[in-house]
C-alpha cells in the first residue's frame, strides 16, 4: 500500500499574530474596539504605541519562527493594561506624598475609566505644602489641654437648694438653651456636654480669684465670709484633684482652696458638703461640646479630600509618560500577551493530538515566565518609586548638603594655595 500524499488545507494556524499592522483608519477601529476600558483610545500617541507594540511582541516572542496564536487585537487589549498599570503604580506612589498635604482640598467625580468628569485634577501638581492635618490635631489638643482652640467654650450656672446635693448639667444647659437668650441656644441639645470646671462666687465690692494652684492668701480660706473681700471667686476641684495635689507637695500644705468640692459622672455633679443655707445660692459651670467628626465647619473641609480615594488624580495622559514609564510600559504588555499565549496553548492541557503521537506545547512555561516578569516589573517599578518618595528626597537632600559641607571644611583658602 502506498503512503498517501496529504494536501492540508493551510500549513499554519488559523489565528496567528501578524508580523506588523499598519497605521489606518481601519487599525484604529480595531484598537479601540479591542480596548475594552478605552482609557487611552481618545490618544494619538497611543494609538501609534499600540500598533509598534504588534511588530515588538512579534519579535520578542519568536513569531519569524514560530506561530503564535494570539491576535493583534490581544496586543493592543495588553498595552492598554500595562499602561493603566502603570497609571495606577505612579497615582499610588504619587497619593502617598501629597495625601497629607491635600486633606480637606477639593475632591471630583470620575467615570468608569477613570477620568474626571467634575473638578479639577491634580495627579500632575505639585503639592503646596500645608499642615491641616497636624493643625487640625492641635487645635483638638489645644482645646483639651485648655490653651486654646477653636470649640467654644460657654458658660451657665444653676442655683442651689438646700439639701439637695445632686444637679443634673446636661439637663440644666438643654433647659437653659432651649429658652433661648444665651450664647449656646443654637447647640445639638441632644449632644453630650463636657464640663470644664466648677466655681461659684461670694457677693462683690472688690474682686479676688482663688485657684486650685494655691499661693499667696490661701491660707484662712475655711472660715467665714468675713476673711475675704467681696466678690471672691472660688474654683471648685474634684476631690481626686485634691488627693493629687496633696501628694505633690507636701502633707501640711493645704490642698484645698474652697470649702465645695464635687464629684460628677455622667454630667450630673454631685456637690460636697450637701448645700445648705449658708451655701452660696449660685455655682457657675463652663462646658463645651465637642462637634460630630463629620459635621460641617466654616472652611467646609470635612467635604474634601479624606482619603487616598478622593484625591482626584485620573489616568495619566498618555502623552505625559515619558520614555521611561513607556519602556516599562512596552515590557509589561509583553508578559501580558506572553500570558495570553499561554492560555491559548494551554487550552488542551499543553498537549495537541497529531496522528500517532502528542505535540507538548509550552504552555505551562510561557504563564510562569509571564508571571514571574510581571511580578518583577511591578516590584521593580514600586521600589524605584519608594525611593523618590518627598520625604527620601529631603532625606537625600540633608545628605548633599551635609556631604557639601564637609567637603567645604576640607578645602584651603585660596590664599594657602600656591
Amino acid at each position: 500500500m502506498s503512503i498517501p500524499t496529504l494536501t492540508p488545507s493551510a500549513t499554519t494556524s488559523a489565528i496567528t499574530l501578524p508580523s506588523s499592522v499598519e497605521e489606518s483608519a481601519t487599525t484604529e477601529v480595531h484598537i479601540k474596539d479591542a480596548c475594552s476600558i478605552g482609557a487611552y483610545t481618545g490618544s494619538v500617541g497611543f494609538l501609534t504605541g499600540a500598533v509598534a507594540q504588534v511588530a515588538y511582541t512579534y519579535k520578542k516572542l519568536g513569531g519569524d519562527i514560530l506561530d503564535l496564536e494570539i491576535t493583534s487585537g490581544s496586543v493592543f487589549a495588553n498595552y492598554e493594561e500595562a499602561t493603566l498599570e502603570y497609571s495606577y503604580l505612579v497615582n499610588i506612589h504619587q497619593s502617598k506624598n501629597s495625601l497629607s498635604f491635600a486633606l480637606g482640598s477639593e475632591t471630583g467625580s470620575f467615570n468608569h475609566q477613570g477620568e474626571l468628569t467634575e473638578g479639577t485634577g491634580s495627579a500632575l501638581k505639585f503639592p503646596n505644602y500645608t499642615f491641616d492635618y497636624a493643625l487640625k490635631i492641635g487645635d483638638r489638643f489645644s482645646h483639651e489641654a485648655g490653651v486654646g482652640g477653636s470649640i467654644p467654650i460657654y458658660s451657665a450656672s444653676f442655683d442651689t437648694v438646700a439639701d439637695k446635693q445632686d444637679y443634673d448639667l446636661q439637663a440644666i444647659v438643654s433647659a437653659s438653651a432651649a429658652e433661648g437668650g444665651v450664647p449656646y441656644e443654637d447647640i445639638d441639645r441632644t449632644r453630650k456636654i463636657t464640663i470644664r470646671d466648677v466655681f461659684y462666687r461670694t457677693p462683690y465690692s472688690a474682686w479676688r480669684f482663688y485657684g486650685y494652684y494655691g499661693g499667696l492668701n490661701v491660707v484662712g480660706n475655711y472660715h467665714d465670709y468675713g476673711q475675704y473681700t467681696d466678690q471672691s471667686t472660688f474654683q471648685v476641684i474634684p476631690s481626686w484633684h485634691n488627693k493629687l495635689q496633696a501628694i505633690s507637695y507636701e502633707d501640711h500644705l493645704y490642698t484645698r482652696t474652697s470649702h465645695f468640692s464635687y464629684e460628677i459622672q455622667d454630667n450630673k455633679l454631685r456637690l460636697y458638703p450637701i448645700p445648705s443655707t449658708v451655701t452660696p445660692e449660685k455655682f457657675w459651670f463652663r462646658f463645651s461640646v465637642a462637634p460630630d467628626a463629620f459635621e460641617h465647619t466654616s472652611d467646609d473641609s470635612i467635604v474634601g479630600v479624606n482619603n487616598m480615594n478622593t484625591l482626584p488624580f485620573q489616568n495619566i495622559p498618555y502623552n505625559k509618560i515619558n520614555s521611561i514609564g513607556k519602556q516599562w510600559i512596552r515590557r509589561f504588555a509583553l508578559a501580558l500577551s506572553k500570558e495570553t499565549l499561554g492560555q491559548v496553548r494551554g487550552k488542551f492541557g499543553g498537549n495537541v493530538p497529531i496522528p500517532g503521537d502528542n505535540i507538548t506545547l509550552n504552555a505551562a512555561d510561557l504563564l510562569s515566565q509571564a508571571k514571574e516578569e510581571q511580578n518583577t516589573l511591578r516590584n521593580e517599578l514600586k521600589e524605584i518609586l519608594d525611593t523618590m518618595t518627598y520625604e527620601k528626597l529631603a532625606e537625600m537632600d540633608k545628605t548633599m548638603v551635609e556631604n557639601q559641607a564637609e567637603i567645604i571644611n576640607n578645602v584651603p583658602l585660596k590664599i594657602f594655595v600656591g
